[in-house]
């Protein structure tokens, strides 16, 4: 097929000239820095072609003579295919042969030149980096060059998808109450007023959901301001509002504005307003409207949302059984169908949707499902296509990365099985990231631990045989919001957010071959309190996810009685949780599949 593309960029390239714009750097994200934008803000997959349902991290770079996007480890396969063809090439921001975009940037303009953005898809932090640098060398950074507004006619439209209010007895506190510490945290950080622009926060502190405004995430297009006179109001689009949800807003005195009065409202605030921003989160654009005093933070509200309450936990357990009887159904499907020959990775996508969606909780899949037979499952966000399926025949590794946004919390969950007689390499290298696994999992540690100190527990094993993989062993997760969700992580990345009770995060190890296979398992933990002592208080991990490992993937001969144990432990746990949900057939399933591993 044609790739448009090459007329795209063309039509930006005029563009920039009618606008004496020399250089125009074009992010992948929205106003409200998403790690996955409404389809209205994606214009950047647009121009480029370099796109997936789940998003990818890009960001593009145009000049007169040269179109570059730069990403990361975990695009690096898909982007170089992706881009062939379109005229823009794949520049790398990690790694050893990685790129400074911004150095890149600077090194190819010079003074009296000027560089272009769209100031609303940026945030503070990341054009203030660009402006001081490019400024040293007598070049402007004009902020207000909106580029899909004049090379992209039938853009989409703002999604328009009706609110829904979550249920407080499942969330476990009132809006009141979170707005209440909202502005505790606000004065914390010496401000009287708070503008959110981050959409989970925003789907936190109201407890409204909705379903299709992001992809996989059900969160809404919106802004939420918050001062200490009690003032409180929520820029959305009046056509979202039901009278269910319009009641609710109104139980929590929440004034109710169109969004795009953002803009004006910020530049009418009294000047004795001390308005907290968070410079990570708030877009340049909305920045440049602010004539009151700002104060860069937000550190301590971003906290808020990440550690969950005992409700919340409890009804994640809930989620996490309804995972696991939906997963045991599929995998089942998968073991029947295989020697027929007649699977693809599409197919299976499409089956494991509809099996977690016959659950009446679980409103999407909480990103679109990643499964990868043989040399895909090496592609760490591999999304499979009509020109990529890969029928699932002969013997192999499926790796299968999934997970559902139900009601009762959000999950996300990776398994590696072997289909067939596996290797006695391929049982060798899924022993090592079950190692890692395991270690991250046992972990106990002090109060204060950050996860960049945890992070080695988890690569130690593959690191001593030479091997490596480069993601991230655990990202934070969110509570019927996002997947992914700051501030905490488990990562080679220094992040100074220490782990605290009630923080969900991922264990998700992997080691990937390429186009020989991949494997990562992933289970989702939440930090406890352990014991306190007179050294201070000791956390360690509660496994959350319900559903077993491949045992025909363990090699116990490279495993420690305690590595063996743990495994048996928490397939007993899962046996014990999901046997009464199975059906006699499923729970005959399950019992196999979980039975005790011996030397």
């Amino acid at each position: 097929m044609e790739k448009k593309n090459l007329t795209y960029l063309a039509n930006l390239r005029e563009a920039m000239k009618q606008h004496g714009i020399d250089a125009c750097v074009i992010t992948g994200t929205d106003p409200h820095q998403s790690e996955i934008p409404p389809h209205h803000w994606r214009g950047r997959e647009w121009l480029t072609g370099f796109e997936s349902s789940n998003g990818t991290n890009g960001t593009a770079v145009v000049t007169a003579d040269n179109a570059l996007v730069w990403t990361d480890s975990r695009y690096f396969l898909q982007a170089e295919e992706q881009l062939q063809g379109t005229g823009f090439r794949m520049m790398k921001e990690d790694g050893p042969d990685a790129v400074d975009l911004v150095d890149w940037l600077t090194e190819h303009t010079h003074t009296g030149q000027t560089v272009g953005i769209d100031g609303m898809t940026f945030s503070i932090s990341f054009a203030q980096r660009i402006q001081q640098q490019l400024a040293d060398n007598g070049v402007k950074l004009d902020t207000d060059f909106p580029q899909f507004d004049y090379i992209y006619p039938d853009r989409p439209e703002r999604p328009k998808n009706r609110l829904f209010v979550h249920d407080e007895n499942i969330v476990g506190e009132s809006v009141d109450s979170k707005a209440t510490r909202i502005l505790e945290a606000v004065k914390s950080e010496l401000a009287n007023a708070v503008m959110l622009s981050a959409l989970d926060d925003i789907a936190w502190a109201t407890n409204l959901r909705t379903s299709g405004d992001i992809t996989y995430s059900p969160i809404f297009v919106s802004y939420l301001y918050l001062d200490e006179s009690g003032r409180r109001v929520l820029f959305v689009d009046a056509d979202k509002l039901t009278p269910e949800v319009t009641a609710h807003l109104d139980k929590y005195h929440i004034e109710v504005r169109p969004y795009d009065d953002v803009l004006s409202f910020v530049e009418s605030l009294p000047k004795e307003t001390r308005l907290l921003i968070d410079p990570e989160k708030t877009s340049r654009g909305l920045y440049d409207h602010i004539e009151c005093s700002t104060v860069f933070g937000g550190a301590a509200v971003a906290r808020l949302k990440s550690i969950k309450n005992s409700t919340m936990i409890a009804n994640l357990h809930t989620a996490m059984e309804k995972d696991g009887v939906a997963l045991t159904r599929f995998f089942m499907m998968v073991e029947k169908e295989y020697p027929a020959g007649t699977l693809t990775e599409v197919e299976l996508g499409k089956r494991l949707r509809a099996l977690r969606l016959a659950d009446p909780s679980c409103v999407d899949e909480s990103f679109a499902a990643i499964i990868g037979w043989n040399g895909h499952g090496a592609i760490v966000h591999y999304e499979a296509t009509p020109e990529t399926d890969a029928a699932i025949t002969g013997q192999g590794l499926l790796l299968v990365d999934s997970g559902g946004q139900y009601t009762f919390g959000t999950t996300d969950i990776t398994r590696t099985i072997a289909l067939g007689e596996a290797t006695p390499a391929q049982r060798h290298d899924f022993t090592l990231v079950m190692k890692g696994h395991i270690a991250l999992a046992r972990a106990i540690f002090p109060e204060g631990t950050r996860g960049a100190q945890l992070d080695v527990l988890a690569r130690q094993f593959l690191w001593a045989e030479g091997k490596a993989y480069y993601h991230g062993t655990g990202h934070g997760v969110g509570f019927f919001i996002n997947c992914h969700e700051g501030p905490q992580n488990i990562r080679l990345n220094e992040n100074p957010t220490p782990l605290q009770p009630g923080m969900i995060t991922s264990n998700e190890p992997g080691l990937y071959l390429a186009d020989r296979y991949g494997i990562r398992c992933e289970n989702l933990i939440v930090t406890e309190p352990w014991k306190e002592t007179e050294f201070g208080r000791f956390f360690h991990f509660e496994v959350m996810t319900l559903f077993p490992f491949d045992i025909n993937l363990f090699d116990t001969a490279i495993m420690t009685d305690e590595e063996i144990e743990w495994v048996n432990d928490y397939h007993a746990m899962v046996r014990s949780r999901l046997i009464p949900l199975l059906s006699p057939e499923e729970a005959a399933w399950m019992a196999e599949k979980t039975r005790p591993l011996t030397r």
